[in-house]
């Protein structure tokens, strides 16, 4: 038992794919998903934590044995000319653009949380300030800064949400069967808050993080172990944290006339609840989320660019901080410019993630069974398993999102 705790010490990597995916849409997508269907889609959110264990798993050890990010093996293992620029382009493409505008998203959220706690400050204030201070975080080049802070922002955030549910009083056997009985309302809105759900925690910008933060914290194919349980750990908890934003919303608000649409609300509606510390609780973890995810975004971005172009992934490199420098400022000038809802932008970075995700889960599975650079330590039979499964299913709600794209695009031209 005390090397169990012993271990727990070196949690740092995962708790930045937590961090990294417990932004402010996955706080609104949960919130709504409470809302409106109660604890009935608690299996997705249970899926998307077992489906990024899965894949960070997989990313982790590749960080670990090969001392490389996933950009990097994908560059040496598609020696094709053609194939190299065509998965380049896809990368840099879907990534680095898509996290500009996640990053939006991010400086929005943080502010949000803010401004619930400070409403008298401009909210354009303060998306330069926490621009700022992450621009500097990030200059810094330190891993181990970056990450103590990270882990700290994923303390708070689990403090902050599973107390609020346990406040709530819910009901466990509605939480019982929304996580082991699946059911999905017959509605267009039921099945893009499944995509939400699926789609805000299986990122695939966080298999290029997780990979290239392993190689910085771990040296030795030994650590592969330690690796695992900081996978399982970090974002198992990172599931637990969005699964009690659910259930908060579903116990507070579901089959009353309120309706909610982003978690900002929810923090205001829970007042008569649960006191004034409602509204401090909530803006720490709304700001938690979106700050710690302003850091995280411009980071994947840069390791995955980097790392697929064959620059140094080193944080002091000019090029590696020149590409988070770009994600990051573009974000906190669309925040700071007053885009009070960049749905155009978001729902483009969300069908690109519908497209790619399945792509580089099958290149890290390509990848993982290369017995050359994996030696013993490549996929097993049930690895492979796990992961096929996980990519049909990836397959089926992509397809489903990006017909949802489709149609919303549709009705935006009047088509």
């Amino acid at each position: 038992m005390s090397k169990f705790f012993e271990k727990l010490k070196n949690i740092g990597p995962g708790a930045l794919v937590a961090a990294a995916f417990i932004g402010p849409g996955t706080v609104t997508t949960c919130t709504v998903s409470g809302a409106s269907f109660g604890y009935t889609l608690l299996w997705a959110m249970l899926f998307s934590t077992i489906a990024t264990i899965i894949f960070q798993e997989m990313a982790g050890r590749l960080g670990v044995v090969t001392q490389e990010g996933l950009g990097e093996a994908l560059r040496k293992k598609f020696t094709n000319p053609a194939i190299k620029i065509l998965v380049a382009i896809l990368i840099i493409s879907a990534i680095f653009i898509g996290n500009c505008a996640y990053e939006t998203g991010n400086i929005m959220g943080g502010t949000m949380g803010i401004n619930i706690v400070f409403p008298s400050v401009p909210a354009r204030i303060w998306s330069i300030v926490l621009g700022a201070i992450a621009f500097l975080l990030l200059w810094s080049g330190s891993y181990k800064k970056i990450e103590k802070i990270l882990v700290t922002l994923v303390i708070v955030m689990s403090i902050v949400f599973i107390t609020t549910a346990i406040v709530t009083k819910p009901d466990l056997g509605g939480i019982i069967q929304g996580l082991f009985v699946p059911k999905t309302p017959d509605t267009d809105k039921a099945w893009l808050t499944i995509v939400g759900l699926i789609g805000t925690t299986v990122v695939p910008y966080n298999l290029f993080l997780h990979a290239s933060a392993v190689s910085q914290k771990w040296k030795n194919k030994e650590d592969v172990k330690t690796c695992r349980l900081d996978t399982a750990v970090s974002i198992g908890l990172g599931g637990i944290i969005s699964m009690t934003i659910i259930i908060t919303a579903a116990a507070a608000f579901y089959g009353t006339s309120t309706e909610i649409t982003n978690a900002g609300q929810m923090a205001t509606q829970l007042e008569p609840l649960l006191g004034s510390w409602a509204k401090w609780f909530f803006g720490i973890g709304i700001f938690s989320a979106g700050f710690s995810s302003s850091i995280t975004a411009p980071l994947s971005a840069a390791f995955a660019t980097a790392g697929i172009l064959g620059w140094n992934s080193d944080l002091k490199d000019k090029k590696f901080k020149a590409v988070w420098a770009i994600v990051l400022l573009i974000g906190v000038g669309l925040a700071a410019a007053g885009m009070s809802s960049p749905v155009q932008v978001i729902m483009f970075a969300q069908a690109a993630n519908a497209i790619i995700l399945p792509i580089i889960a099958i290149f890290l599975t390509i990848v993982l069974n290369d017995k050359k650079s994996m030696g013993e330590y490549k996929n097993g039979i049930l690895s492979n398993v796990l992961s096929i499964a996980v990519i049909a299913v990836t397959l089926v709600i992509s397809y489903r999102s990006m017909l949802l794209f489709v149609n919303q695009l549709k009705g935006m031209l009047g088509m």
